[in-house]
């Protein structure tokens, strides 16, 4: 009897101790990071750099793996469905909250279905319009567009996107009337706004230097509150008076929901001290991006507040997104 005894005994310790066990020996195979932008986009290369870092931290291999579509919406669906076993994780952006605000089923909910894991950086997109646009300024711009109610166009990476909610932002806070054009990626409608086929988008802060510095076009603001180091020139939305306009692109790092939290607390802490690398640093200052270092709750935050206010957007501005 007392065999049988300390035979359930070991057999009960050994149940509840695997999960522990397993834990311990985490990561035994390679890690999926999902990216779903396409490869060479500037997420996709940041996302890269990242991982490679992680990996390198963590002496554990990183696969970046591409799931395009849809603005994001079907790499976050792909990651929600996966098992939480740490084994799977999503590199996020802003169209992670803004597809999931202006979509009627995108898939994915994007607090629900998953944890945060870790913040990684954050930074404004460049309000830039095409070189035969008649304004130098962000004031004259809104001007025009006042004046010709309809008349101007700006593009965007599609319904949704990141590029097409700033736009509308700008138009419900500066009371203007800019025609949405949306692309099937914000490529396509640089295209265009460089032939003079559109007159305004919203893009990248790397995209826009170089067109910029060649006079291709001009960049009137960024969607911030503040200046930035890389245009020291350039004010911000909010210095040119459009008011409670702040748009910024982020980028973290989250998991299925249900993801063991000595998993999610061991990614974050090898993350922050990525972050603290030099190299790392420079490279996404090179984005127009500041490090927001910190615990998962500071991603939640961040998703959680971007999110609201991208549905309030949808809802005060009337916008039919179908």
């Amino acid at each position: 009897m007392k065999f049988f005894f300390r035979l359930l005994v070991v057999v009960a310790a050994i149940v509840f101790a695997w999960p522990a066990m397993a834990q311990e020996s985490w990561p035994s195979r390679p890690i999926r990071l999902i990216v779903p932008f396409p490869p060479g986009a500037g997420t996709d290369s940041v996302a890269r750099f990242v991982a490679q870092k992680l990996g390198d931290s963590m002496k554990a291999t990183l696969v970046v793996e591409n799931r395009t579509g849809a603005g994001g919406a079907i790499g976050a669906a792909e990651a929600a469905r996966a098992d939480p076993d740490g084994y799977t994780l999503l590199f996020v952006a802003g169209p992670f909250t803004t597809v999931a605000a202006s979509a009627k089923n995108p898939g994915y909910d994007p607090v629900k279905q998953f944890v945060p894991v870790a913040p990684i950086a954050a930074g404004p997109l460049a309000f830039v319009v095409g070189i035969d646009v008649p304004a130098t300024t962000m004031r004259e711009f809104i001007a025009l567009a006042k004046q010709k109610p309809g008349a101007l166009n700006y593009g965007s990476a599609g319904n949704g996107s990141i590029n097409h909610l700033a736009l509308e932002l700008l138009n419900v806070r500066a009371g203007t009337n800019i025609v949405h054009v949306p692309y099937r990626g914000i490529a396509d409608a640089t295209k265009d706004l460089l032939a003079g086929n559109i007159q305004a988008m919203t893009a990248s802060i790397p995209a826009t230097l170089p067109l910029a510095a060649a006079k291709k076009l001009k960049v009137l603001a960024v969607t911030g509150t503040k200046r930035i180091p890389q245009l020291p020139d350039v004010p911000s939305w909010r210095e040119e008076g459009v008011p409670n306009a702040n748009v910024i692109n982020y980028w973290g790092i989250v998991a299925p929901f249900g993801t063991p939290a000595p998993i999610v607390a061991r990614l974050n802490a090898e993350t922050q001290k990525v972050l603290a690398q030099t190299d790392v640093r420079e490279r996404l200052e090179r984005e127009g991006a500041e490090i927001i270092s910190g615990p998962p709750e500071k991603l939640g935050a961040i998703i959680e507040l971007d999110l609201a206010g991208w549905k309030r957007l949808i809802v005060e501005a009337k916008m039919s997104l179908e």
